[in-house]
C-alpha cells in the first residue's frame, strides 16, 4: 500500500513537471526566423567612435557608413514627441548637463554638444533619427534599439512614421518585449530582436527579472532573432531559442580582437581607424 501511495506522488510530480516543461517552451516560442540576408552583418556599435568622435553622433555613423559596417544606435523620444539618438536616460555622462533626455525639447537637445570617451566636448549635437538616415543615405542596414522601462509604445508609433518611405534596411531590437510587442503592431513585418542578459544576475533577483532571463515573454512578442550578451551565450535559454527554434543571433559587445562566433554576426566596438 505504502508502495503504490509513493507511486502516485511520484506519478503526479511528474505530470506537474511535464507540464511545466511544456508550458515553458509554450512561452519561450518565438517569431519565425529573420530571413532578410541583407541584414546579416557586422554592426558599429553606437557608430565607429573614438578619437575626436562621440558615440551615437553623425560623424560616428557616417564614419560607419563609410567603412562598410551596419550601424546600431539607442532610440527614445524628446519631450515634444522627435526621435533622438542617444542611450543614457540621463543627459550629464555625455552632454554635462544634468536631467533627463524626455524632458527636453528636440531643439533643446539638438543645442547641446556630445563629449568624447574621454570627456572633452565636441561640435556634435544630439542628432534625430531622420538626421542619421539623410546621413547614411541607404548605404548600410540599421539595428534600432528602442529604449524604455515602460509599456508606452509612443516610441514605436513615432519610429515607423519617421520609417515610413526612406529606402533602406532595418531592424528593431530592444530589452523590453513591450516595446517589441508595441512595434509589431505598428509594423508587423519589421524584424524585431530581443536584446538578452542575464538581468536576474545583473539588475536584482526580482520575479520580473527572473521572467525576463528566461525569455518567458517571447510568446508575447514573438522576437525574430536574439542579440545576446557576450557574457551568456553559454546560457539554456540563449541555447533553446537558437538551437530548438532556430533564431539567427548578434552577438554584443566585441571589443578589439574579439571576434562572433560561428554563425552569428558581431555588434562591436573597435573605434575609428
Amino acid at each position: 500500500m505504502k508502495n503504490r501511495k509513493n507511486m502516485k506522488v511520484l506519478l503526479i510530480i511528474l505530470i506537474i513537471l511535464i507540464a511545466a516543461a511544456g508550458l515553458y517552451l509554450l512561452l519561450l516560442l518565438p517569431g519565425k526566423p529573420m530571413k532578410d540576408a541583407a541584414l546579416f552583418t557586422d554592426y558599429a556599435h553606437r557608430g565607429l567612435y573614438g578619437g575626436d568622435i562621440p558615440e551615437n553622433s553623425l560623424a560616428a555613423f557616417t564614419a560607419a557608413a563609410d567603412a562598410g559596417y551596419g550601424i546600431e544606435l539607442d532610440l527614445q523620444l524628446s519631450s515634444d514627441g522627435e526621435v533622438m539618438v542617444f542611450h543614457d536616460y540621463d543627459l550629464e555622462r555625455m552632454t554635462g548637463s544634468p536631467g533627463l533626455l524626455s524632458e527636453r525639447t528636440c531643439g533643446e537637445l539638438s543645442a547641446l554638444r556630445l563629449r568624447t570617451p574621454d570627456g572633452r566636448e565636441t561640435d556634435e549635437g544630439i542628432p534625430t533619427l531622420r538626421a542619421v538616415l539623410d546621413a547614411a543615405g541607404g548605404r548600410v542596414p540599421f539595428l534600432l534599439e528602442l529604449k524604455g522601462e515602460s509599456g508606452d509604445t509612443a516610441l514605436c508609433e513615432a519610429i515607423h512614421k519617421v520609417l515610413e518611405g526612406y529606402k533602406g534596411q532595418f531592424a528593431v531590437q530592444s530589452f523590453n518585449p513591450l516595446l517589441l510587442s508595441g512595434f509589431a503592431k505598428v509594423d508587423p513585418l519589421m524584424p524585431r530582436g530581443l536584446l538578452y542578459t542575464d538581468v536576474f544576475r545583473v539588475r536584482g533577483r526580482s520575479g520580473v527579472n527572473f521572467l525576463l532571463s528566461a525569455m518567458a515573454f517571447n510568446r508575447l512578442c514573438r522576437p525574430n532573432f536574439i542579440s545576446c550578451d557576450k557574457d551568456c551565450l553559454g546560457m539554456p535559454t540563449v541555447k533553446a531559442v537558437t538551437g530548438l527554434y532556430g533564431l539567427p543571433m548578434f552577438v554584443w559587445t566585441l571589443k578589439g580582437d574579439e571576434t562572433a562566433p560561428p554563425g552569428t554576426h558581431a555588434i562591436f566596438e573597435k573605434g575609428v581607424s
